[in-house]
């Protein structure tokens, strides 16, 4: 033996015990690294669902409280009674629907649509509409009669076209300012000393604008009984742009619902995905029963009948998922929001003008 220490190396067995010590210390490590990379993962894909949802439903939000902004008391006229045939209402892929003018005979701030979305992640979606006047858009007043001999903007005899006279500034806009031009598929309200109609615009040629039949949604129905521009002729008119915007769920790529936003009738747009759920409830106020959570209207309890018109709050829930699969559940990520948004243009009235 030499007199410093003994030469002897590791036993087998020693090595093989440090070996076992070390691989479990090395597999613990990884494991809680794996977990902390999971989780990571996890945080990400659900502070993007939560990112996509709060994109759509901000947007949502502001609508709903410029929702009545500017609509008469008791709703917009349509087209209803004899002669009049459906009013068409934007409508995700695959659906078409249509506003009730059978049984209705004014447009409300807000249509609801109870069930009416697609069918996405295996439930049932609804979809909303609403109505507000531009705001971007100063009212057009002193329309005239189209007999009587002036500059100012006239509306013809039969109410199918509306010169500018000298308010050519009004259609043009000023896009610097945001004021988009007036253009065909966008909605003018017409109101007079009687009455009210709204009509489609179709095309705008020089300094007029006209409004034909067989509008996208058949609005310019002129030989209706009731609720077209026929009701206020010959006389001194206000016109003022309107809004109207759609809101549902649509899956136009399998897999992947989108909120959509449609303007009008027009082409709508992916504001948020993906988001597989849109519930909506309504709030109503008579002054006596005030219904809550009412899933469509109108609405019938007892001998009332409740109209979209007393509806005060609307209850929104929006749920969206991650774009990807999270590594540590092998499933998507899911977020819910639900708010309540008030109808301040429905529930207030200004006393002071």
């Amino acid at each position: 033996m030499n007199a410093l220490g003994s030469n002897r190396g590791f036993a087998l067995s020693e090595f093989l015990v440090a070996s076992v010590i070390t691989l479990a210390v090395i597999g613990v490590a990884m494991k809680t690294f794996d977990d902390a990379l999971k989780l990571n993962d996890a945080t990400l894909k659900l502070t993007d669902a939560g990112q996509n949802m709060r994109s759509g439903v901000n947007l949502l939000v502001r609508d709903l409280l410029q929702a009545g902004r500017d609509i008469p008391t008791g709703g917009i006229p349509i087209p209803n009674g004899s002669g009049a045939t459906m009013v068409q209402r934007p409508s995700p892929n695959g659906f078409s629907y249509a506003f009730d003018n059978t049984t209705l005979t004014t447009l409300g701030a807000v249509t609801t649509g109870d069930n009416l979305g697609q069918y996405v992640a295996g439930r049932q979606t609804d979809m909303i509409t609403i109505l507000m006047g531009d705001p971007f858009r100063d009212l057009l007043e002193g329309v005239q009669p189209n007999s009587v001999s002036t500059s100012a903007p006239k509306l013809s005899a039969d109410g199918s076209s509306l010169t500018m006279g000298n308010r050519s500034d009004w259609f043009l806009g000023n896009l610097a300012d945001g004021i988009a031009p007036v253009a065909a598929g966008d909605l003018l309200l017409f109101r007079g000393t009687t009455g009210a109609a709204m009509q489609t615009v179709t095309s705008v040629s020089g300094s007029t604008v006209h409004f034909a039949s067989g509008d996208p949604f058949n609005l310019n129905q002129r030989a209706a009984d009731s609720g077209s521009i026929t009701d206020i002729l010959g006389q001194e008119m206000q016109v003022r742009r309107i809004v109207m915007v759609t809101y549902f769920v649509e899956e136009q790529t399998p897999g992947e619902p989108r909120l959509m936003r449609a303007l009008n009738m027009r082409t709508p747009q992916a504001l948020a995905g993906v988001v597989e759920d849109l519930q909506l409830t309504y709030d109503l106020v008579d002054g006596s029963t005030n219904p809550a959570g009412v899933n469509d209207l109108p609405y019938t309890v007892g001998a009332d009948t409740f109209t979209s018109n007393q509806i005060r709050k609307v209850n929104l829930r929006v749920g969206v998922r991650s774009e990807e699969k999270s590594r540590s559940t092998g499933d998507y990520m899911r977020h819910y929001v639900t708010t309540v948004t008030s109808l301040r243009n429905l529930a207030y009235v200004a006393e002071y003008k």
